[in-house]
């Protein structure tokens, strides 16, 4: 029986953000958002958030996504303080504590379930997660025996100098058998240069302590400041690059490429350089994404190609091809085997299969059915100056170069617009629609020279 709780009241000055530091993102999800989902698969029996800059902001973050409780710290006066707000809530709780940090994002699951085994398993009342650092300046030391015994921690800024020369550092990861740290909470005392209640001074009273070393130090980087942040990016994006590259994704540059870790991608995908993968995006199996594309919280299927494009919150289905140069977003759907081509921009607009928009066209909440041709320069005027309107093309129907379809307005299946007509009325099933001034040719005509 285990009780996760997660430290996320601090500002984090360093940051220099109006934005709570837990929030902050980091490939997708947000700093704490990281850490909540690490510890998911340890099934704890309670989540519980410790907030207090911004609770209200924090809360309303993560709430929908988990199921958590929220305790506040209305005033940030140490780690051991905020343990200290869980007492009425974990009254007569007798088993296990986890602790974490909500600034801690790269934690592998695997690690966390290693330190609950060993704390379980020699019946501890305390186990702290450790790692031996070359540089350990600003992390808190551990002393310890043969035995991985704790004997001694200590804050690094209260370190003397030889006690610095110890590489041990603490991880902020801790878990206690509550009982134990529940009797000693209430007698901790702010005897340090910081004036804060340290956890780490609970944890040399509860009694046999042990401390378990990380296998990749990485994994305790902390967020304090905007380096840090973008270190952590840099050690997310290859895990994430590595991951799909081992289940038989081609990564063409990946130094030039970006993945968040919320993206799910299907084997011989190939991803070219240059290209960048955000949100719930998924792309599927024989796609060939890039060189010089964005894809954002859109669903690529098989077999597409998108070429120096943008697609966000769009859908395009099998065999399509994107580009160059072209622009989907706002819930666009595309059919299968279409052609998206050159400087067009789909905006809330739904094509079926085997429709072409080839090049410098504009369609905006728009529907065109099964193999329609949208021709060069083709505009859906969508827009009165209050509000927009649809506009619905038929199966097969062609549109001539810079045509203009004034919404909202409906052509019909098998519908001919002609070149350079600006349609404001609907047009029924199997017609010709010319909508543009009569051509006037005056012969022999030219302008006449100003006299002197």
């Amino acid at each position: 029986m285990v009780v996760v709780a997660i430290l996320a009241a601090g500002r984090g000055t360093r940051m220099k953000s109006s934005l709570p530091k837990v929030l902050h993102s980091l490939g997708g999800r947000s700093l704490v958002e990281k850490v909540l989902e690490s510890v998911e698969p340890l099934s704890p029996t309670r989540r519980i958030v410790i907030v207090g800059y911004q609770a209200s902001e924090v809360k309303a973050a993560i709430q929908s996504r988990f199921s958590l409780e929220f305790v506040e710290q209305t005033v940030q006066l140490g780690t051991g303080h905020a343990i200290q707000q869980l007492l009425p809530h974990l009254e007569g709780y007798t088993g296990d504590l986890l602790v974490l940090n909500g600034d801690v994002p790269l934690l592998r699951t695997e690690t966390l379930k290693q330190l609950l085994l060993t704390h379980q398993q020699n019946q501890n009342a305390a186990t702290i997660l450790t790692a031996h650092l070359s540089n350990p300046k600003g992390y808190g030391r551990v002393f310890c025996n043969g035995e991985n015994i704790v004997q001694q921690m200590v804050e690094d800024k209260d370190c003397t100098p030889a006690q610095r020369e110890n590489r041990r550092v603490n991880a902020g990861v801790y878990c206690f058998r509550w009982p134990e740290l529940a009797k000693v909470l209430p007698h901790l005392e702010a005897n340090n240069a910081q004036k804060e209640y340290y956890l780490t001074d609970a944890v040399t009273q509860v009694g046999k302590v042990m401390a378990v070393d990380v296998a990749d130090e990485q994994e305790i980087l902390g967020i304090n400041d905007r380096l840090q942040l973008a270190t952590a990016y840099e050690i997310l994006q290859r895990r994430i690059k590595e991951k799909w590259m081992t289940a038989g994704v081609t990564l063409i540059d990946p130094n030039s490429i970006t993945i968040d870790d919320t993206v799910e991608l299907q084997p011989d995908v190939i991803i070219e350089p240059q290209t960048h993968l955000r949100g719930n995006t998924t792309i599927k199996t024989g796609s060939r994404i890039g060189p010089g594309s964005l894809i954002e919280n859109s669903q690529i299927s098989e077999n597409v190609t998108v070429q120096y494009s943008v697609v966000t919150d769009s859908i395009v289905q099998a065999g399509t091809r994107i580009g160059p140069y072209a622009h989907l977003r706002g819930n666009t759907q595309v059919g299968e085997n279409c052609r998206v081509g050159n400087f067009v921009e789909l905006k809330n607009t739904q094509l079926g299969e085997k429709t072409n928009v080839a090049h410098l066209s504009y369609l905006g909440d728009a529907t065109a059915g099964t193999q329609v041709n949208i021709g060069a320069g083709t505009i859906t005027a969508n827009y009165d100056g209050v509000k927009k309107h649809r506009t619905k093309i038929g199966d097969r129907t062609k549109t001539g170069s810079n045509s203009v379809l004034v919404a909202p307005v409906t052509l019909g299946d098998d519908v001919y617009v002609a070149a350079g007509s600006t349609v404001t009325e609907d047009v029924p099933n199997d017609s010709l629609v010319i909508a543009r001034s009569r051509q006037v040719v005056k012969q022999g005509w030219r302008r006449k020279s100003a006299e002197c």
